[in-house]
């Protein structure tokens, strides 16, 4: 194919060609893939919600990647138009001390969903007394479920009504029961009181240092959850100055052991609303509350609403449960916290509107 003298000079001046082809080969490529990667974008780009001014570095992945799985699960049914001359359930049923103004219809509309939503297995008698011979008593009150369920029933219109600026915070969504129980009895990401977790050791070390679910697997403090969504403590860090007039611990100068339990909060935070410092913080000024997000005042809100809700509600039903359902160091009652109705993610149940269906749990009742 090539005329003699062509083969000879080849022979006589041997080259290595492949090392340029390849070169050449490597190059172009390199331009084809950032050609196409100009023209039609990145496949493999993370998407970002912008929280703050461009080029602070305050984004977080987006929170549409994956679908909370509970969804699919959520039972609602829209309310029964009030017929003439309904009686309402106070007027049929004994022993109606919340709810009584509803009508039948839609009393036993919410029940039916009360019973998907936190004991789908289990049915009525969950909550109700079986007789013995086979009846139910719907009407008593010695299985303590029922006890709770009444009272948690008052805590959802409380929460709807007294902190709608919490709940409703985004858009029209609020709170009823599968919020936090997504199907079963008990919901997860409730909290009892642990500390001290290291038994050797007295005062400060006795609450770090170990690894627990709730310093989310981390050596932080231990009792974070507790001396700030239960007791009424000052969320805070050490002061920013190298010398500061005063004694660590008092007052307002905060000390090293306030800030780690604040940084424990702060983790657990994150991880319970499946996002990172900058959903609520600028990141380069983290203590400058003039160039927060407006996340953050809602975290301020709901860090006062759930420690109105422990207060109020959740820690004084420790009498009602057996022992059984209480903590296992104090035998204190199961406390809510973010991760309870959060589970993850930045809105619980992604921003699904829990009381369009449910007007019932709106209302405080009187």
């Amino acid at each position: 194919m090539f005329p003699k003298w062509f083969g000879d000079w080849n022979a006589e001046n041997p080259t290595n060609v492949f090392g340029p082809a390849i070169l050449v080969g490597a190059v172009g490529g390199a331009l084809f893939v950032a050609a196409m990667v100009v023209t039609y974008g990145q496949p493999f780009n993370d998407e970002f919600d912008q929280t703050g001014p461009r080029g602070t570095g305050m984004q977080i992945a987006a929170m549409t990647r994956s679908v909370d799985p509970t969804i699919a699960e959520y039972y609602s049914e829209p309310p029964y138009e009030l017929e003439a001359g309904e009686q309402t359930a106070g007027e049929l049923y004994e022993n109606v001390q919340v709810l009584g103004e509803v009508s039948d219809g839609n009393f036993n509309r919410l029940m039916n969903a009360m019973t998907q939503w936190v004991s789908p297995d289990e049915g009525c008698t969950y909550c109700h007394v079986v007789t013995e011979d086979g009846d139910v008593n719907y009407a008593s009150d010695a299985n303590y479920t029922k006890v709770v369920s009444r009272r948690m029933i008052q805590m959802t219109q409380y929460v709807n009504d007294e902190w709608y600026a919490h709940v409703n915070a985004n858009a029209e969504v609020g709170v009823n029961c599968y919020t936090c129980h997504r199907g079963q009895p008990v919901p997860s990401e409730v909290w009892f009181r642990i500390d001290p977790v290291t038994q050797a050791t007295e005062g400060w070390a006795s609450v770090q240092n170990r690894a627990t679910a709730m310093s989310q697997s981390t050596s932080l403090p231990s009792d974070a959850l507790y001396r700030y969504l239960l007791e009424d403590n000052r969320i805070t860090v050490h002061d920013l100055e190298s010398r500061v007039a005063g004694v660590p611990g008092e007052g307002d100068y905060a000390s090293i052991q306030d800030t780690e339990r604040t940084y424990a909060l702060m983790n657990y935070f994150a991880n319970s609303l499946g996002v990172n410092c900058v959903f609520c913080h600028n990141s380069r000024a983290f203590y400058d509350a003039g160039q927060f997000t407006p996340q953050w005042a809602t975290a301020s809100l709901a860090i006062e609403m759930v420690r109105d809700i422990n207060g109020t509600f959740l820690e004084p039903l420790g009498p009602v449960y057996p022992p059984e359902r209480l903590g296992p160091v104090y035998a204190d009652a199961p406390k809510a916290a973010c991760k309870t109705c959060h589970k993850g993610y930045n809105k619980p149940l992604q921003g699904m509107n829990m009381t369009a269906d449910w007007p019932e749990l709106t209302l405080v009742a009187n």
